[in-house]
């Protein structure tokens, strides 16, 4: 079932809340001021039954040019709006401006009161009635109905309520998109029960026991109690006027402007992007980074308001803007706004959010203003695709792309799938739905290649770079999970080696030359002429004084391409000299069945120094196996 919400509208002391009483039995005007003053001030609420068996949520605005901040507040989340214009008076600032207000947060739906009508004569009834018509023209309530109603003497009403429930059957289905919002408009405490807020429930539905986040305050709770139209319930959903009993919450941490959620879905933001219209009525230009007030939900925040493709705005202009607010706001793509001037306070414009979480941007910028215009009217899958590049290396989840596009979950999931098929995106974690820009995955993978290219060059003798420098060394914050996704696949492409820790272009080859070449020469040298008699690895690399780094790093490579063999941490061999060895030590042992140090000496004439060493040696490379005092060959176990 649809659940929809009727606002209030017009000048001060037309009537509207003694229309509502009229209509409900219900005085929305609760405050002692308000009863001394016979104004409204605060936001009213009421229900109202229709002969149709629906039940009407209904919200009560303030009239007055003072309080008009609270009437957009109460404007936010309605359905359909009921005009009401005194029949002594006709139509006055606040009749203009809350239309303007309405129009600008999106409502297209509504009805016309032309009250206090046992005030005035039949002749000046139909002139006023004349008068409304021709200024509604070109606005959503050109077409709407205009009902005569005295509160007072309880004439029309029955035939208002009639025209409210054809109204309300005319109104279209609502798109949700998904992510549960209740921005709170009333904070209250009742005994027995604690803190409870009021607000109209914006999207989607929220049960007894949920946990909850509080924002921007970012604080939790859990939802003990929730009431429509004054009846208790256990689930609540979009478009009902909804009372919650938060456990645990005082009071005094909440205010109006705060807004329920559910952890994760919405985040508070200090910057928005938005398409900004300035109204025709007003009278100057807008330059840019004015001074504004910004009307989103129940709230009121002072703003800049930068123009992205103009230095200022003619009335009647629209554009691209970013929004740069004093306080964290608390929107969803796809919301709309309202802008009021700083001083005097009238309503200047408005329009709807685009992106809710953007970073800075330059003006008057090509590629960010089509982007704008994607994120205004592009397709799904489009829309997606800027805001991947937006999310930037790091990726972006699901969640996060219904809040900053305002789109249910399922249908971005379907968009993905397609983006991921046709290779426009890649998925990332199959847990949150984390992907990432294939442009942007691209970019990485040259940024790791050109990266190793830099180390190679300036690190000739060494063969690759270990992957935790490797990722230190990108000019971006990038997760471990992408880094390894894109070694993986530079890997099986084979333009990468990756070995244990260390990674190197695959057509990468130490090729010394000049120095370097005549130092493996040199280190060579001094091998072979030494046989089975080598210097230790520490004398030969002091032999080379300035030259020792590099000699070391010529040492590493001549092991890794097994020119020297290592038998312990300071003495090597000549791959030579050891591989005769090998072939001695094996024969004499076929020979005589067993080998001992002193037989190993008798073979090699070498002294214990090299003896010990070398027979232990045999034992790892696994040709003998000690057995007691002697070796065997490991072949003939």
């Amino acid at each position: 079932m649809q659940h929809f919400v009727l606002g209030t509208a017009g000048h001060v002391d037309h009537g509207k809340t003694s229309l509502i009483k009229a209509l409900t039995g219900i005085d929305t005007d609760r405050l002692k001021e308000e009863k001394e003053r016979g104004i409204t001030i605060e936001l009213g609420f009421a229900s109202l039954g229709l002969p149709s068996g629906h039940t009407l949520g209904i919200v009560d605005v303030p009239g007055h040019e003072k309080f008009i901040k609270h009437m957009v507040a109460g404007a936010a989340g309605i359905d359909l709006v009921l005009m009401v214009i005194a029949a002594d008076e006709g139509i006055m600032p606040q009749t203009k401006e809350h239309l303007q207000i309405c129009s600008l947060l999106g409502i297209t739906t509504g009805l016309v009161a032309l009250t206090k009508i046992d005030l005035v004569e039949k002749d000046w009834l139909e002139l006023v009635r004349s008068e409304i018509t021709d200024y509604l023209k070109g606005t959503f309530l050109e077409n709407a109905p205009i009902v005569p109603v005295s509160a007072v003497k309880e004439i029309g009403v029955q035939e208002l309520l009639t025209e409210i429930d054809k109204t309300v059957d005319q109104l279209k289905e609502k798109t949700d998109d998904g992510i549960f919002r209740l921005p709170v408009d009333r904070i209250f405490t009742m005994k027995g029960f604690g803190t409870v807020v009021t607000g109209t429930l914006t999207s989607d539905k929220i049960k007894v026991g949920e946990d909850i986040q509080i924002l921007p305050e970012d604080i939790s709770a859990r939802i003990r109690g929730i009431q429509v139209h004054n009846a208790p319930v256990e689930e609540a959903f979009s478009g009902q006027r909804t009372a919650v009993n938060l456990q645990g919450i005082e009071k005094s941490t909440l205010e109006r402007g705060n807004v329920l959620v559910r952890p994760q879905t919405v985040w508070s933001s200090q910057r928005l992007d938005v398409f900004f219209e300035y109204l025709a009525s007003n009278t100057r230009k807008l330059k840019n980074r004015a001074l504004v007030r910004l009307h989103t939900g129940t709230t009121e925040i002072m703003t800049r308001i930068v123009l992205l493709d103009a230095d200022e705005l003619s009335p009647g202009e629209k554009s691209f803007a970013q929004l740069i607010l004093a306080d964290e706001d608390v929107v969803v793509a796809g919301d709309h706004f309202v802008l009021r001037s700083y001083s005097p306070v009238t309503t200047i414009g408005g329009g709807r959010i685009l992106d809710p979480l953007p970073g800075k941007h330059k003006r008057k910028n090509i590629k960010i203003l089509d982007d704008l215009q994607i994120l205004q009217s592009g397709a799904l899958p489009e829309k997606i695709s800027v805001l991947l590049e937006r999310a930037g290396f790091g990726g972006i989840n699901i969640r996060s792309l219904a809040f900053r596009l305002g789109v249910h979950v399922k249908k971005i999931r379907e968009a993905l799938e397609k983006l991921f098929s046709s290779r426009q995106a890649i998925l990332l974690s199959s847990d949150d739905t984390t992907s990432i820009s294939v442009h942007l995955y691209t970019q990485l993978e040259e940024l790791i290649i050109k990266s190793l290219a830099d180390y190679h060059k300036k690190n000739p003798l060494k063969e690759g770079i270990s992957k935790e420098e490797l990722k230190a060394a990108l000019a971006a914050t990038v997760s471990a999970k992408l880094f390894n996704l894109i070694l993986a696949s530079l890997g099986k492409k084979e333009v990468l080696v990756s070995d244990k820790d260390n990674v190197r272009l695959a057509s990468y080859l130490v090729q010394l030359a000049g120095e370097e070449d005549a130092l493996r020469q040199s280190i060579a040298s001094t091998y072979m002429q030494a046989g089975l008699m080598p210097p230790s690895l520490s004398d030969i690399m002091n032999g080379f004084k300035d030259s020792k780094g590099k000699a070391q790093h010529i040492v590493k490579l001549m092991l890794k391409d097994g020119e020297l063999i290592k038998i312990n941490e300071d003495l090597c061999f000549a791959r030579e000299a050891l591989t005769k060895l090998r072939e001695d030590y094996k024969a004499q042992l076929a020979r005589d069945g067993q080998a001992t140090p002193a037989t190993f000496k008798e073979l090699t004439g070498l002294s214990r120094k090299y003896i010990i060493p070398l027979m232990e040696y045999f034992d790892v490379s696994k040709l003998t196996v000690r057995v007691g005092d002697h070796r065997i060959l490991r072949e003939k176990l």
